[in-house]
C-alpha cells in the first residue's frame, strides 16, 4: 500500500477574495488520511494509526471504495470544536473506554480532496477536478461529510466563519495540484490570531509565585535537521497547566542543550525535545524570533520533527508572483529554497525607464535592488538603489522580453554576474565582496532612511 503525507498550508495575513480560490473551514482537529480498499486505515500525519481509537469512522467502508482520502476528524460538543476531548480520545488504550467515549463523543471526519482512486494517484489534477471527483465517488453518512467550499469571497467566509467560533479558513488554488508533504504557498491558513507549533526545548527557573513551577518555556523550530531558537513564552498558562508541566519535564530533562541560538543569561534547565505546544504571536521580529507568544496548549498529536521554520517564515516571492502573469511572461515562477553557494547578477532592463537591478542570492530568493544610474565601479562612488521585491533564484538565468501591459514590460539583458562573500548583513548595513566580470570588490548597502524606507546608497569602498 503506498501511504501519503498530508499536503500543507502556509499562513497568510489577512482574508482576501479571488475568483482564482477557493475557500474552506480550518477545522481544529486531527489531520488523517484514510484508506479504503482491501484494507482500512486512517492514518494522522505520523503514521499513527487511529482506526481502533475512532471505531465509528470504519463507516467509510460503505461510503467508498478503493480510494484514498484527506480530510480532519474533529468531535463536536454542543455545536462546537471540542480539540481537548478529540485529544481524549485519541490517546485512550482501554477498548472499554473506546467504545464508551465513541458514543458519548462520537468523531466526525471532514473530507476535502482525493489522492487516487482505483490505485491510480490523482495528485497532478487541478483542485477543482480532484473536488469533483470527491462528490463522484464518496458519499456523506453519519460520522463522514464532505468539507463545504465557497469560491471568490474570501473575506466575507472568513467573518462568517469567525462569526461561528471557528478559528478561521483554508484558501486553495483552484489549479493547485497536490504535494505530499509540503507546505505550499497554493493552500494559505488564515486565522483570527497567528499561532504555530514549537518544540519546547527547555525552561527558565520560576521566580516568586513561579518558584515551583518554571518562568518560561524556551521555543524552537527546525530548519531541516537544525533546531533554531525562536523565542521563550511565559503568558497563557493556568496554575494547573504549570504544575502538570513540570512533573512531565522531570523525565525528560537533560544536561546540555540542542538549541542554536539560545544564549540567554537566565538559568536553564534542558530538555529532551520530545514535546510540542501550540502558541499564538502578534507578529516576527527581523531577527526570526515570535514577537508577544501566548501558551495555547500541547499539542501530543504532533511530533517535534514536524515543527519547521516555514511556519512562521513568509514566503517572499508572493509580491513578486503577484505582480506577473505567467501565461504571458517567460519570466520564471520559481520557489523558495536554500542554496549554498552565493552569487549575484546586475541585470540591464529596458522597461519605461533603463535602469539595473542588483539581484544578491540570500535565504533561497534573489534580495534585488533597482539602480536608476548602474552600479558604482570606482572607488568612492555613490548610487541611489531602491529595494524592490525578491525574486526567484531561477531569475539569475533569466533574458528575455516582459510583454507589455505587464509588469516591468521591456527587454531584460544580464550586465553582469558572478559569485559574492557576505561580509555584514544587518537591518540597514549590508557588506559583500563581488567577483564579477564589471563588479568587482568590496561595496556597501547602507539604508537611507531620509529618502524612504524603501530607499539605499549602494556605494563602491576601499579594498
Amino acid at each position: 500500500m503506498r501511504y501519503y503525507k498530508p499536503m500543507l498550508a502556509q499562513s497568510a495575513e489577512a482574508p482576501f477574495s479571488s475568483k482564482d480560490w477557493i475557500f474552506e473551514i480550518k477545522w481544529d482537529g486531527i489531520r488523517a488520511i484514510s484508506y479504503i480498499n482491501e484494507e482500512f486505515s486512517i492514518r494522522s500525519r505520523t503514521q499513527r494509526e487511529l482506526k481502533y481509537n475512532f471505531p465509528e469512522l470504519a463507516e467509510l467502508k460503505k461510503l467508498a471504495k478503493d480510494i484514498v482520502l484527506d480530510g480532519e476528524i474533529i468531535v463536536l460538543t454542543e455545536g462546537q470544536i471540542d480539540f481537548q476531548r478529540l485529544i481524549e480520545r485519541a490517546q485512550t488504550n482501554s477498548a472499554k473506554t473506546i467504545k464508551l467515549l465513541s458514543k458519548k463523543f462520537p468523531a466526525t471526519y471532514v473530507i476535502f480532496d482525493i489522492l487516487e482512486k482505483e490505485g491510480e494517484p490523482l495528485l497532478d489534477l487541478p483542485l477543482t477536478e480532484r473536488k469533483k471527483m470527491l462528490e463522484e465517488f464518496v458519499k456523506e453518512g453519519k460520522y463522514v461529510v464532505l468539507s463545504i467550499y465557497v469560491e471568490e469571497i474570501g473575506e466575507a467566509y472568513y467573518e462568517a466563519a469567525i462569526k461561528r467560533g471557528m478559528e478561521g479558513i483554508i484558501a486553495k488554488k483552484k489549479q493547485s495540484s497536490y504535494k505530499p508533504g509540503r507546505r505550499s504557498s497554493d493552500w494559505l491558513k488564515i486565522k483570527k490570531i497567528k499561532t504555530c507549533d514549537c518544540v519546547i526545548f527547555g525552561y527558565t527557573k520560576g521566580k516568586k509565585s513561579r518558584r515551583e513551577t518554571f518562568g518560561a518555556l524556551i521555543l524552537g523550530l527546525y530548519s531541516h535537521a537544525t533546531p533554531l531558537y525562536v523565542g521563550k513564552v511565559g503568558t497563557g498558562f493556568s496554575e494547573a497547566e504549570m504544575r502538570k508541566l513540570i512533573k512531565v519535564f522531570e523525565e525528560l530533562q537533560v544536561k546540555e542543550g540542542i538549541l542554536s541560538g539560545a544564549d540567554l543569561p537566565e538559568d536553564i534547565t534542558w530538555l529532551k525535545p520530545e514535546l510540542v505546544c501550540e502558541v499564538g504571536y502578534q507578529s516576527i521580529t527581523r531577527e526570526g524570533k515570535l514577537r508577544m507568544p501566548r501558551f495555547i496548549r500541547l499539542r501530543l498529536d504532533k511530533m517535534p520533527r514536524e515543527c519547521t521554520l516555514d511556519q512562521i517564515k513568509p514566503d517572499t516571492l508572493q509580491e513578486y508572483r503577484s505582480k506577473s502573469k505567467f501565461n504571458k511572461t517567460s519570466e520564471p515562477v520559481g520557489e523558495s529554497r536554500k542554496q549554498h553557494n552565493k552569487y549575484f547578477v546586475v541585470h540591464e532592463h529596458h522597461a519605461r525607464r533603463l535602469h539595473y537591478d542588483l539581484r544578491l542570492e540570500k535565504d533561497g530568493v534573489l534580495k534585488s535592488w533597482a539602480i536608476p544610474k548602474g552600479p558604482p565601479l570606482e572607488t568612492g562612488d555613490k548610487r541611489l538603489a531602491i529595494e524592490t521585491e525578491d525574486h526567484p533564484i531561477e531569475y539569475s538565468n533569466f533574458e528575455g522580453l516582459i510583454p507589455e501591459d505587464e509588469y516591468g514590460a521591456g527587454i531584460v539583458k544580464i550586465w553582469d554576474k558572478g559569485s559574492y562573500e557576505e561580509l555584514s548583513w544587518k537591518e540597514n548595513k549590508i557588506e559583500f565582496n563581488v567577483k564579477g566580470s564589471k563588479m568587482r570588490g568590496l561595496y556597501v548597502l547602507l539604508r537611507f532612511k531620509k529618502a524612504g524606507e524603501k530607499n539605499w546608497l549602494l556605494i563602491k569602498s576601499k579594498k
